[in-house]
């Protein structure tokens, strides 16, 4: 393991504020269970010039799926609860309503991977409210029970899709809620918040939070803005409040097996098995974990998640097995993936791990040959509500094409940006995988893959982003 290295480390969090600029940044690195090394900047509140420290609570959006994971799976580990039940033998305070009589029910393991076919908006009306229907005003958030009055509805036949969905974890953690019969926020505190030392950390507004809370800001065309401050209805989903410090006690647990120097919250082999792919459409890309997303850094093999709120942004960027992770939080967000956090935690990784920036190969030789098989229309699948965000920007489909000598994707939206695509860079000798640079929108390099079925033909295109896939429709003639 390389030597830490305070100023490198340091530099390497500049260079991604020299391109992402943010109100303020907090970041925590973790190695050898402990927390090695942090680096604050910027403020936390403009109006009162309040800087980031190692206090500052700030909103980590999805980051709080692991956490309702966790919870999930000590039920599991207690003999409580069967990941392959349907979930409607635990869960009672509102129903999983199927879109069509066929539909098997949605076992616990399809909520954990977003496969159940839960939509992303309850309903279409949801797509004009702010944030999709997920916040309320403050002291004004509804109980799920409420939330979901008349059910919460899936769309197609659950394991066959990967759609990601705020309302699926909602219900794991209403499971939990319902099981135990204590409210999913005190169930969380007493079993794994305060096991594993985060006192300043809740999925509720308690004075845990409040005193130290940022505000939250979008960049506009005359700089900063704040946000309008909503509360998260979706908790299990993605309403934590959360540290850069108690978040590095998390990762230290994570890392080490299920427990860190305050507290156990889970045993080394449910980890285990949370860090493993249990929805993986094609074997060369990481698939989709038990609550967390499993990737590749430097040859190294992590686990994560990040998240997104209006106004902040969060990562959890972690190397199991080499013992190190880093947690970046942020305050400025036009509620979109674009920002510091998920850069600056994997820049602060590969400095840890002693490898390079991810680049795109250019050793491999292109082979327009097989480029015909590959050319065509790819589809996001049915049910639009399942996963409306990348249809608002692509549309319904995607296509592959050459374009000025290039194999690229493009969306099929009229808009320059989407229609211009990205590039498709060969990646070895497997002619059906490719890396595209994304970069420019913070995810870095992901790996594509073209899946053929017994006939030879190409069936589907497969991404390293989150579970995204393709599948192909048929060529117009």
């Amino acid at each position: 393991m390389p030597r830490l290295d305070t100023r490198e480390l340091t530099t390497a969090v500049g260079q991604v504020l020299n391109r992402w600029p943010t109100a303020g940044l907090a970041v925590a690195a973790v190695r050898g269970g402990e927390l090695v090394w942090s680096h604050h900047h910027g403020v936390a509140d403009v109006a009162s010039g309040t800087p980031v420290d190692e206090d500052t609570v700030f909103r980590v959006g999805s980051v709080t799926k692991t956490l309702t994971a966790v919870a999930v799976m000590q039920l599991w580990e207690r003999g409580v609860i069967d990941l392959d039940a349907p979930v409607a033998d635990y869960l009672r305070a509102f129903e999983l309503v199927p879109g069509r009589a066929d539909l098997r029910p949605p076992t616990v393991r399809h909520l954990l991977t977003h496969t159940a076919g839960v939509r992303a908006v309850r309903t279409a009306p949801d797509l004009l409210r702010p944030v999709l229907g997920w916040g309320a005003p403050p002291g004004r958030a509804p109980s799920p029970a409420e939330y979901y009055r008349g059910g919460l509805r899936f769309d197609v036949q659950p394991g066959t899709k990967w759609a990601y969905t705020n309302h699926g974890f909602t219900a794991l953690g209403q499971l939990v809620e319902d099981v135990k019969g204590v409210p999913f926020a005190s169930y969380l505190r007493e079993h794994v918040l305060d096991p594993l030392g985060m006192d300043s950390s809740d999925v509720v507004r308690s004075d845990r939070v409040l005193a130290h809370l940022a505000t939250g800001y979008e960049l506009r065309r005359r700089g900063l803005h704040p946000v309008e401050d909503l509360e998260v209805v979706t908790a299990g989903g993605g309403a934590l409040y959360s540290t850069a410090r108690d978040l590095a006690r998390y990762a230290a647990a994570l890392l080490g097996g299920g427990a860190n120097g305050n507290g156990r919250v889970l045993r080394p082999e449910s980890l285990a098995l949370m860090f493993q792919p249990h929805h993986q459409p094609d074997p060369r890309v990481p698939g989709v974990g038990l609550g967390f997303y499993p990737g590749t850094v430097g040859g190294h093999r992590t686990v994560g998640h990040d998240g997104i709120w209006k106004g902040f942004l969060a990562d959890l960027l972690l190397a199991p097995d080499d013992g190190v992770g880093v947690v970046a939080l942020g305050n400025t967000s036009s509620f979109d993936p674009r920002g510091a956090p998920v850069p600056a935690a994997e820049a602060v990784l590969r400095q840890l791990l002693g490898v390079s920036a991810a680049e795109i190969r250019t050793d491999v030789p292109q082979r327009p040959a097989t480029w015909g098989d590959l050319c065509g229309r790819y589809s996001l699948g049915p049910g639009p509500l399942l996963d409306p965000q990348p249809r608002m920007v692509l549309g319904s489909a995607v296509e592959v094409l050459v374009r000025r000598g290039r194999l690229v994707v493009r969306g099929r939206r009229p808009v320059p940006a989407v229609r211009r695509g990205l590039r498709l860079h060969p990646d070895g000798e497997d002619p059906d995988l490719f890396r595209v640079d994304l970069t420019e929108i913070g995810p870095g390099v992901v790996p594509v893959a073209f899946s053929r079925g017994p006939d030879g033909r190409v069936t589907a295109m497969h991404t390293g982003l989150l579970g995204i896939s393709y599948p192909r429709l048929p060529d117009l003639r």
